[in-house]
This record gives C-alpha cells, sequence and structure tokens, in this order.
C-alpha cells in the first residue's frame, strides 16, 4: 500500500472476507482505509483495495507422458485458472458537502498582547493579513492579470478628473454582524481614523463626505490613479459603531484647523493607539469567534447576516497560529489547507514528496537589506553600492526559498516583473553584479583598507563590524539572513546575525534601534508609487515608533541633481496621464538604483501549500488568471472562498 502522506492519525485496518460464486470466479478483498479525525468527524481520503482475482493466462507447466513404451517428461503450454492479487489504490471522487470547514495558517498575537483595535500595533483584525477581508472586507479586490475588479462594499465607481474626485456607490442591503445598516457614515468613520493613524492615502485627499446612505465622495488634493487603489481596495471598511466617537474627535481637530502635526492631534492618536474594542464588528461573511482564541489557533464563524452568506461554502474558517516552524508540520500532516509562509527548500521538497500541490505566484517584493543611515560608513552612497556588489544574490535567494528566490536583476526599487512597463531603458540601470574585486576596489578609492584580519577599516579607522538582525519566525528571511552574514564576513565586513521576535523587530528598526536589518522591499500592487512606499516611508519618514533607518529624503545624484524622493513619489501619481506618470517613475527608479539607500536581495514568488481535493475542492489549474494575484495583496484563495469557487469536499 501506498503511503503518500506523512499523518499525525494512525492508519486504521479493516479486513473483510467476500466470498461469491459466480461462474467459477473467487475474489477475495482486503480493504485499507485511511481516515483522518476532525472534531470526531471521519474524512476518507483515499482507498487501497488488495483483490484476489482469478484470471485467465497461458502457462508453461511440465507433465511425464510416455513415448513408444518410454516415459518422458516435456514442457507444454496449459491454459488454466490462475488465483492472483492485485493491489488498486481508489482515489475518493471529490463529493461537495453541506457546511465544512476551511483551514488556513496566519501567524498572531493572543490577548491581552493582542486586541481588537485594527488600527494599532498588534491588533488581531488586520494581524490576520489576508483573511480581513472575510470579515471586513474592503470595497473591492483586483484581478492583476486583466485589471478588472471584484466589488464587495462598493458595486462601482467613476473618477472626475476635472472635479478631482472619486464617487464610489455602495452596496445596499448589507448589515453589520451587530444588527445595524453598512451605510455611508461607516466609510467616513473609516477614513477618518486611518487620518488620525497618517494613512498615506490622505497625502492625496482633502477631505470625504457622504451624498447619501450609499454614495461617498472623496475629494483629491489633484486627480491621481493610485486614489482608486488607496480607496477601493486597500482599506478594510470599519464600523460607526466601534469607531464613530474617534472620527468625531478627528473631525473636530480639523474643524479647528489643527493638522497631524498638532500636539493636539498626536496626543488624540496616542488616546487612540490605546483604544481596545471588545470584539470585531463585521460585514464579511465570518466572523472572529472572540472565546476560540487561543496559541494555537482561533476560528472564524459564518456571519449570517452577511449578504455573502449564502455565497461562500464553508460554515468556518480555522486559522493556525505561528510562523514557519510551528506551521510547517501541522500542514505535512493535513490539517491546512493553505498556507501563506515561506517554506525553505527542504521543506518544499517533503510537501512535494507527499504529493502536495504547490502553488508559486509572484509576490511583487522580497527581503532587502536596510542601512541605519546614522552609522558611518552607512550613509556613503559607494559604501552601500560596493556592498551591493559583494552579495550573491542568486546564491542568498536560492539557499533562502529555492526557486521562489529569484535574484532581483533591475535594482530599481519595486519589481522586475513590472519594470519593462514603466522604464523603457532599462539598461540605464546597474544591475549590480556579483564582482569582489570591484567591490573591494571602491572601499579603497575611499580610503578604506583591510587589517591583519581580513576585515575592512573605515578611512576614519574603526572596523567594519556589525549586527544584522532578521524575524526569526520567518524562516526565508532568516535563512536570508544568515547567508548574507556569511557573504559579507567572507568579503571581510564582519557580521553577525541575530534573530528578533517577529513582532518586536519592525519595532526596533522603526526606533532605530538596529545596525543592518533585512525587511522588505517592494509592493504587491500595481503601480511603483506602492512599492517606492514600502521601499522609502514604512521604516523611514512614516515609521510609527521613532526615526527609522534615517535616509534622508533630499540627496544629490548624478542622473537626476538634487532629487527629492518624497516629492518625486507622491507625485508620480499625480493625474491620470500615463506618460508623465512613467517618466516620474523612471526618475525615481534611476536615483533609486544610482544610491542603493536599501539593497533589494531578491523577489520571492509563493510556495503555498494547497491541499487540493483534500478537505477543500475547487482549486483552478495554475494557467488561471487569478494566481497572477499576489497571494497577500489580492488573495486568489481569499476571492476564491469570497465567489464560492471553493468548497467543503470529503469532510
Amino acid at each position: 500500500m501506498k503511503n503518500k502522506l506523512l499523518l499525525l492519525t494512525s492508519l486504521i485496518m479493516v479486513a473483510a472476507m467476500l466470498l461469491t460464486a459466480c461462474e467459477g470466479e473467487t475474489v477475495e478483498v482486503t480493504r485499507v482505509v485511511k481516515e483522518t479525525v476532525v472534531e470526531k468527524e471521519t474524512v476518507v481520503q483515499k482507498e487501497t483495495v488488495v483483490q484476489k482475482e482469478t484470471v485467465i493466462e497461458t502457462v508453461v507447466e511440465k507433465e511425464t507422458v510416455i513415448v513408444e513404451g518410454t516415459p518422458e517428461v516435456r514442457e507444454v503450454e496449459v491454459t488454466k485458472e490462475v488465483i492472483k492479487e492485485v493491489e488498486k489504490e481508489v482515489i475518493v471522487t471529490a463529493t461537495p458537502v453541506p457546511g465544512g470547514v476551511f483551514s488556513g495558517a496566519y501567524p498572531y498575537q493572543v490577548p491581552p498582547v493582542g486586541h481588537f483595535n485594527a488600527y494599532a500595533t498588534n491588533g488581531i483584525p488586520q494581524g490576520l493579513g489576508i483573511y480581513q477581508s472575510l470579515y471586513q472586507p474592503p470595497l473591492a479586490m483586483y484581478y492583476w492579470a486583466d485589471g478588472t475588479w471584484m466589488p464587495l462594499l462598493g458595486t462601482d465607481w467613476e473618477i472626475d478628473q476635472d472635479a478631482a474626485t472619486l464617487t464610489v456607490n455602495l452596496r445596499e442591503g448589507v448589515m453589520w454582524s451587530n444588527g445595524d445598516d453598512f451605510t455611508a457614515e461607516d466609510v467616513l468613520v473609516t477614513f477618518n481614523c486611518r487620518r488620525l493613524a497618517k494613512g498615506t492615502v490622505w497625502r492625496f485627499l482633502d477631505r470625504v463626505e457622504a451624498i447619501d446612505d450609499y454614495t461617498v465622495v472623496f475629494h483629491m488634493s489633484e486627480p491621481s490613479t493610485v486614489v482608486e487603489r488607496y480607496v477601493v481596495r486597500n482599506e478594510y471598511i470599519k464600523d460607526r459603531a466601534t469607531y464613530g466617537e474617534w472620527s468625531d474627535k478627528v473631525q473636530a481637530l480639523v474643524d479647528e484647523g489643527l493638522d497631524s502635526d498638532s500636539d493636539e492631534w498626536n496626543a488624540l492618536l496616542q488616546e487612540f493607539n490605546e483604544f481596545r474594542p471588545e470584539s470585531v464588528n463585521a460585514t464579511g461573511p465570518y466572523n472572529i469567534d472572540v472565546a476560540s482564541i487561543n496559541e494555537a489557533r482561533l476560528t472564524l464563524l459564518k456571519n449570517e447576516s452577511s449578504w455573502l452568506a449564502d455565497t461562500v461554502k464553508f460554515d468556518k474558517v480555522y486559522l493556525y497560529n505561528g510562523e514557519t516552524p510551528t506551521v510547517t508540520p501541522i500542514v505535512l500532516a493535513q490539517e491546512v489547507d493553505y498556507a501563506t509562509h515561506g517554506f525553505p527548500p527542504a521543506t518544499e521538497k517533503a510537501f512535494k514528496d507527499a504529493g502536495i500541490r504547490i502553488l508559486r505566484p509572484p509576490i511583487y517584493s522580497g527581503p532587502a537589506l536596510f542601512f541605519n543611515h546614522t552609522i558611518y560608513p552607512f550613509n556613503v552612497p559607494e559604501v552601500r553600492r560596493a556592498i551591493a556588489h559583494a552579495i550573491d544574490r542568486n546564491e542568498n535567494g536560492t539557499v533562502s526559498l529555492g526557486e521562489s528566490g529569484k535574484a532581483v536583476v533591475y535594482m530599481a526599487g519595486f519589481s522586475d516583473n513590472i519594470v519593462p512597463l514603466w522604464i523603457d531603458d532599462t539598461d540605464a540601470l546597474n544591475q549590480y553584479d556579483l564582482d569582489r574585486e570591484a567591490a573591494a576596489a571602491m572601499l579603497e578609492e575611499l580610503g578604506f583598507s583591510r587589517g591583519d584580519d581580513g576585515v575592512w577599516v573605515t578611512d576614519q579607522g574603526d572596523r567594519m563590524e556589525y549586527e544584522l538582525t532578521a524575524p526569526a519566525e520567518y524562516a526565508d528571511w532568516s535563512a536570508a539572513a544568515e547567508n548574507l552574514a556569511e557573504q559579507l564576513t567572507e568579503f571581510g565586513i564582519a557580521t553577525t546575525f541575530r534573530g528578533v521576535e517577529f513582532t518586536q523587530h519592525p519595532i526596533e528598526v522603526n526606533q532605530g534601534d538596529f545596525e543592518l536589518a533585512i525587511r522588505a522591499w517592494g509592493s504587491g500592487n500595481p503601480h511603483p508609487h506602492f512599492s517606492f512606499v514600502a521601499d522609502l516611508y514604512t521604516h523611514n519618514i512614516e515609521a510609527p515608533e521613532g526615526p527609522g533607518m534615517s535616509f534622508e529624503m533630499v540627496q544629490p545624484t548624478e542622473c537626476c541633481g538634487e532629487f527629492d524622493f518624497e516629492a518625486n513619489i507622491d507625485n508620480q501619481t499625480v493625474g491620470l496621464d500615463a506618460d508623465a506618470q512613467k517618466a516620474m517613475v523612471a526618475e525615481t527608479a534611476k536615483a533609486f538604483n544610482e544610491l542603493l539607500p536599501i539593497i533589494p536581495l531578491w523577489e520571492r514568488y509563493g510556495n503555498n501549500p494547497a491541499m487540493d481535493g483534500l478537505h477543500t475542492c475547487g482549486w483552478l489549474p495554475d494557467d488561471n488568471k487569478i494566481y497572477a494575484n499576489s497571494p497577500y495583496a489580492d488573495s486568489f484563495t481569499v476571492m476564491m472562498i469570497l465567489d464560492g469557487t471553493l468548497y467543503p469536499c470529503n469532510q
């Protein structure tokens, strides 16, 4: 019997003898059934049947015959019935069943550290990442392959360039799980609270107003193509019952003429960050069962009042807690139907050997080497360029994620997949090929030299010896950091890796409490603007806990003169003229490529295990357009749950 999968459950042997008289044929059947027990439910995955069947075949036998009175042994062909054992494996046909469970995995913080403020650090609603759309969906989600939308709380919308507005029509008849009607007031509250939290979308908005209960108008400072994405997709809509009072307080400050730099605003923000709702109010087809939350997993129960309650096929969703080391054995045990974690090459091989389907969509981002620019010589562009030449990015990606870690080529600050769409002259970008001799020469030109132990010493007499940190639980980033530390040390920059708990690491980086760190570059959004924000805003000028990496946003460049990154990143989205935007994106990419404020290492592709046909069915084939979506920015799995494509089977 084939045993393809590693199971935590035991094999149950059931033997039965079936004797049947039928025209001289005897069949003996031994049946073996594998079972997985899930809350006392038996899931039959596949059967192996061993049969003893009577078959007709020709065999050669020896027999004694009398030839001229003398016995003689001869070989003769004889046709006769022979009983043979035949082993057959039978895959159980996927059968849709009512109800059922979808099991996913995503790391979250357990209360009291974890809480239900969807705007504050360690909030569980936003901490569940892609699955937030199941209970607090955005206005719509996006199909990357053809640029179409999946309307959710918004039904349609229109940009008026002359009026500089985006008008969104909302879905009528939607209810919150507390019984309130969903209206335009909820959208206003959502964006007012985002304004309080200093969200990037408010760089492009002047105000938001409700025309009636189901029409919202977003007034832009100038028309911009990215406002549609920020408004329609990036914001998960929250409720007025929970956040209305905070929206009112923000509006009062705005009416007084105060802005986000005022003491009053920052005091209110601090108070808001300490706000702790008791639960989540949901419009989506599921909601968080607060009582179910523990260290191992939590449960999303179906929200029967949702307009999507009759569309989705699962009654509940289990989300297992933990990063890659914790989730890996659960996946191998077939307790998780889908996971987005970055699994090391050896683990992916184990999945494949076990017959688990691997989905490999583009993610449009990856890990980068971040510098603390307050530390000399990391504030010197030539040093950063030399380090880029000293790193074997191909090796780093392969060690970290196998074929899912593809070395960055263009070093433009956004995905190689879309660089040719925005930059005509890609030859103008330095690809920073591996060349350690050139890297050494660049440092020597700066007056650096190697010490007796081979470690570089700066022109100021300081040894180049540093600590590199990364989230300890991120298996791919930790592997990248370990390999990078080895490569830099071999080159003569003595580097020690230290893993930091994954929720603490961004805080330390944002506070500037690091020397070198691995954080994300790029973004799963179609416009490069969003990637530049991730590169230069998230852990820099918009770092909530402090100065971040302290990269000055106005820098002298050879390519583009004195270059203002912030102004260009903000302005490259202004207007609806695609050619003008392309020109500004290209300039920003060239300046990024020259200065390398961070060094993108490799672009991540998913190696997402999907238990196709085990407990869930309906997974689309690999060539379907939906897999052009990033598994994070517009999760194809969540979209297939929301539209009913995925359904429970064999449960």
